[in-house]
């Protein structure tokens, strides 16, 4: 009887076990650490945690908070992040601390444990890695709870930015230091910002990472692409995530594009893994690398094309545009293109609709006409185009995409030869007119106080070209310069000028998407007749370009010659046409109050207008 009463008075203590709260190990400073606290909820074998993904690199406002709270009625143990969780880019101390202080106020309303891991918008330079440290200490560091590995790395530690992840020596001999002290882990899970498997730049190390994960049960989780994919590779699956807030489409689960948490509950048998959306909950074959590869060249739709219908006469009356309607897919498409008249120019048709098949076309022969007699055509609205292309697989869920185009006739503007040399200096000459304007009448970004007329911001410009360069020159009236030489152009008043030097039925579809052959010129005004102003990314301006900025009674003047040996270069031989486009910001009440005040709409917007901008040389 003695091991039987002996079993029983131990009944007791296993009972009182059992019933002890699991606890995180992990090395803590004193000081700060990357986590806010570590009081775990939950005291299960089995346990769920929760991984919120980037709230930020086109943040919408609002979206990480509500998660915050739909996080605690989950009440999972604790929260993961995978980065990009402030603005950043910045070396504005206080700015940084201000973006610190308002993310550390929403983290204060979980009731469980967050760990920080950083991203690029986090971790970009010096001082951004000065205010991590001394907020959070370590930028990469593990912990184990449960008999389950968690290891957090930083991807950022090169401080380079998007695309450009690297983890180097030290993290490598970290990482096999720590897994060489937990070996026999149920599982392994791996927290970081960039997909660094996944990139065209030097990754640093990462495949020696790799290479110590490949034998032991492992997950990774990252995000910064803000779109979901599931990869399986390296023994393991692999997960990029979308986004708590960050910029998206929203295109729907079948592109990877939507707002989630992800709800992780750990099993004898490994993760099981399901995204929370404030829409609906799917498992972990959201989006597999199957229907990615299906709907990854369908994502920008570009079925619906025409070319911009240009005119040397201002005066407008009709034309019949060719629209073509192509299916890029291997499976049928039914189209469905809308478009929408207003009270300067009517459509002949306002609906077309058919099937088209597998890798065809079909064409429209669209007519056109002014509503107004006379009608000058910049003073014409544009036609509203809406597409809708639906993909009809046979063995999957249908696929819906849409496309919104404007159709408008452009104006021809002719690019004046210079009636002399051009001197770059900040001086105005005589027979160097500004006959363009930019005033309440353009296109104008900004809260309904951001504005207030033409001496709060309003601009005239002119473009002249001789055999060696093409000359932009303008004058800005600002009436409250907000300046500030330790900061980039884009974050204080200054004026952006983007040009595309090949022929006008190439130029015509660029939106903002190549670099190569598309200037980007921003400069802000300098204080003083000493500087030239300060450039924005100067190294990217083609060699022997010369600007000058200098501030003004009323604003700034800006001058600018870019060489027309690249101008040849870009068109393929003597260029003939350019198109361009001038965003001027303006940060008022020390940057309280911020617009942007475009010559045409902008063409990243959704308001782009085929061809708009476009000159020809006399």
């Amino acid at each position: 009887m003695r091991p039987l009463l002996f079993l029983l008075a131990l009944l007791p203590y296993f009972s009182l076990l059992a019933q002890t709260p699991a606890r995180i190990i992990i090395d803590s400073d004193p000081e700060v650490n990357p986590w806010n606290h570590l009081e775990v909820n939950n005291q299960a074998e089995n346990f769920q945690f929760i991984i919120v993904t980037d709230r930020t690199g086109g943040m919408r406002p609002g979206v990480f908070h509500e998660a915050v709270g739909k996080i605690n009625l989950l009440q999972p143990e604790f929260v993961m992040s995978v980065g990009d969780l402030i603005t950043g880019y910045t070396s504005d101390s206080a700015q940084i601390d201000r973006e610190w202080d308002e993310f550390q106020g929403y983290i204060s309303e979980l009731e469980m444990p967050f760990f920080y891991v950083p991203g690029n918008h986090d971790y970009i330079n010096d001082v951004m890695e000065h205010k991590w440290k001394e907020r959070f200490g370590k930028d990469y560091y593990h912990f184990v709870y449960q008999d389950v590995l968690f290891l957090c790395l930083n991807t950022e530690e090169e401080k380079r930015g998007s695309r450009r992840g690297y983890v180097g020596p030290k993290q490598v001999e970290y990482t096999e230091k720590v897994l060489a002290e937990n070996p026999d882990v149920r599982w392994t899970m791996v927290f970081m910002h960039q997909p660094l498997w996944d990139q065209e730049a030097d990754n640093g190390q990462w495949e020696e990472i790799e290479a110590l994960l490949a034998p032991r049960k492992h997950s990774v989780f990252v995000g910064h692409r803000h779109r979901y994919v599931k990869y399986e590779r390296n023994n393991g699956k692999y997960f990029v995530l979308a986004t708590t807030g960050g910029g998206s489409s929203l295109r729907g689960p079948r592109f990877g594009e939507f707002d989630h948490v992800v709800w992780v509950t750990m099993t004898d048998e490994g993760p099981i893994i399901a995204n929370l959306m404030l829409d609906g909950i799917w498992d972990e074959d959201v989006n597999t690398k199957g229907y990615y590869d299906f709907a990854q060249p369908l994502m920008q739709p570009n079925n619906l094309q025409f070319q911009p219908y240009f005119s040397q006469e201002q005066a407008f009356r009709e034309a019949v545009i060719e629209i073509k309607v192509q299916n890029p897919s291997d499976v049928p498409m039914l189209a469905q293109v809308n478009f929408q008249s207003n009270s300067t120019l009517w459509a002949a048709q306002d609906v077309w609709e058919d099937t088209i098949p597998p890798n065809s076309l079909e064409i429209i022969q669209l007519p056109i006409k002014t509503q107004e007699e006379g009608l000058a055509l910049p003073n014409a609205k544009p036609i509203k185009i809406k597409a809708d292309y639906t993909y009809l697989p046979d063995n999957q869920p249908q696929l819906m995409v849409s496309q919104s185009l404007n159709l408008q006739p452009q104006y021809l503007y002719s690019i004046t030869k210079a009636p002399k040399k051009i001197k770059i200096d900040g001086e105005r000459e005589e027979g160097i007119d500004l006959p363009f304007r930019l005033n309440e009448s353009s296109v104008i970004e900004g809260d309904p106080f951001s504005h207030r007329g033409d001496k709060d911001l309003s601009a005239s410009f002119g473009l002249y070209y001789d055999k060696s360069n093409v000359y932009l020159v303008a004058e800005v009236q600002d009436d409250d310069l907000y300046l500030d030489a330790e900061e980039s152009p884009y974050r204080q008043d200054a004026i952006f000028f983007t040009l595309d030097p090949r022929d006008k039925a190439v130029s015509a579809f660029n939106v903002g998407r190549e670099p190569k052959s598309t200037l980007s010129l921003g400069i802000s005004p300098s204080e003083n007749d000493e500087e030239t102003g300060l450039l924005f990314r100067p190294l990217s301006l083609p060699e022997g370009t010369k600007t000058y900025c200098l501030k003004t009674q009323n604003g700034y003047r800006v001058e600018a010659a870019i060489p027309a040996d690249w101008l040849d270069e870009q068109y393929g031989n003597d260029w003939k046409e350019l198109r361009i486009n001038l965003m001027i910001s303006d940060y008022d009440q020390e940057g309280q109050y911020i617009s942007r005040m475009y010559w045409t709409p902008d063409w990243r917007s959704a308001d782009r207008l085929l061809g708009s901008g476009t000159f020809q040389r006399e």
